[in-house]
């Protein structure tokens, strides 16, 4: 009696173990089928290295990949093919955050009941929140130069704008794309795969601390004689400034105030206001994971001056600094930024505070004031916020250019970021990129 009874345990056990089992599997299947489906040895839906499936819209209807005669084809229009290349992606499929890659499993078209196999075999549309225009405009602003262009919609945290350089056309790739050094990195993604010296776009960072940190900032005045030392070593300006205060020290990214405001501030804070402020951590643009920044701890007084000016060891992301922008122009929260309906967009999604509300309000009348004391007449037409950044990279080299603001109208919310690649003096470099795109945006 009592094997018996063991036995019918020992089944009982097993059954649920394939219940259980069976369970499990279902359930992997309703969350990963559309994966497994869109794998590249699924040869229903793969040709070559190209889905042959599904369309990618932007996000005024324009056809940016579509499928003929079976073949995967792309925006007729040169440069737009270039200047959307790394959202959209290339037939061979070395853009792994182009939404050929990305949203793959909606392109073939599957459904957890037909499979890739139900009534329309012509796959599935995928439609970009990216401006096809406002990309092409900023592809054309680069003028062969490298760097990368990033604008968000801060109300809906929406991408508008995801542009990277050097780029090519997919429809037609340069037979030398792997041996001419004018192609090198073409197939990164600069702006959410790749961190660049902030320079003094940074200061922001530390001006945050600052307000939050230092009771009599306000009152402060600070001396740059073209420069500050900071503990028997020269921490040079670009300027010769004489007596500042907090926000013309800002405004005139002067080195001298910010290197004196790091020190008092310490390594710890800003290494602490650089994370909470999203510049350090990956995050999630449409499911694609961003590249990670750096904030390095100083050693000395010295190496945290220049840390807090945006150089030392510092490093973020294009797509972090529009996010940051963003957040300060919208009140100091920001969202989950889509890319695509893929996944279903849903305004204001996973919302989180980056920084204080009375933080981001000053921060927001500083950058107002940055443009309307020296680059009110580069943005006609326009009320923007900015920070620019001329990033010294050594070697010889020139600068990286910068320039991240956002543009001050509840019609079109706009935050940006951009930088030319040892472009020179971000202001006027990066700045007047900045302002191709948005005139575009705000036709």
């Amino acid at each position: 009696m009592k094997r018996i009874k063991r036995r019918a345990l020992f089944a009982v056990a097993v059954s649920m173990l394939l219940l259980l089992g069976t369970a499990l599997y279902v359930l992997k299947f309703l969350v990963y089928g559309g994966s497994w489906a869109a794998s590249r040895v699924s040869f229903a839906v793969w040709q070559g290295d190209a889905a042959a499936r599904g369309r990618i819209l932007g996000r005024n209807g324009e056809v940016l990949a579509d499928i003929k005669d079976g073949r995967r084809v792309f925006s007729s229009d040169t440069v737009t093919a270039q200047a959307t290349l790394h959202v959209v992606g290339d037939a061979e499929g070395k853009i792994g955050t182009g939404a050929m890659s990305v949203y793959r499993s909606k392109l073939i078209g599957y459904s957890p009941i037909f499979g890739i196999y139900g009534p329309d075999t012509s796959g599935g549309d995928v439609t970009l929140t990216i401006d096809a225009k406002a990309s092409a405009a900023a592809y054309r602003a680069l003028d062969g130069r490298r760097g990368a262009v990033v604008v968000i919609n801060y109300e809906t945290w929406e991408v508008i704008c995801l542009v990277s350089a050097p780029s090519f056309d997919p429809g037609s790739p340069p037979g030398d794309i792997d041996t001419n050094p004018e192609y090198e990195g073409a197939y990164l993604n600069r702006a959410i795969s790749s961190t660049f010296t902030p320079g003094s776009t940074f200061k922001l960072v530390t001006a945050a601390a600052a307000i939050e940190n230092i009771q009599d900032l306000e009152e402060l005045i600070f001396h740059c004689s073209g420069g500050i030392e900071i503990d028997g070593q020269w921490v040079k300006c670009a300027g010769r400034h004489g007596a500042v205060n907090f926000e013309t020290g800002l405004a005139h990214s002067c080195n001298a105030v910010f290197a004196e405001l790091a020190v008092r501030l310490g390594a710890q804070t800003l290494w602490e206001y650089a994370k909470e402020l999203g510049l350090t951590e990956p995050f999630s643009v449409g499911g694609i994971a961003t590249a990670s920044g750096k904030f390095d701890l100083a050693d000395g007084k010295f190496e945290l001056a220049w840390s807090g000016i945006g150089q030392y060891n510092d490093l973020v992301s294009p797509i972090a600094m529009t996010r940051l922008c963003g957040a300060i122009a919208s009140g100091g929260n920001t969202a989950r930024l889509e890319l695509s309906d893929a996944e279903g967009i849903s305004l204001t999604s996973g919302t989180r505070r980056l920084l204080n509300a009375s933080t981001a309000a000053r921060l927001k009348e500083l950058m107002l004031n940055n443009v309307e004391s020296a680059a009110d007449d580069m943005f006609p037409g326009l009320i923007v916020g900015a920070k620019s950044g001329t990033a010294e990279v050594g070697g010889g080299k020139e600068p990286h250019a910068w320039f991240v603001g956002f543009l001050d109208d509840p019609q079109q919310p706009y935050a940006f970021a951009v930088i030319v690649e040892n472009g020179g003096a971000g202001r006027t470099v990066a700045g007047a990129v900045a302002n191709k795109v948005l005139q575009e945006l705000v036709k």
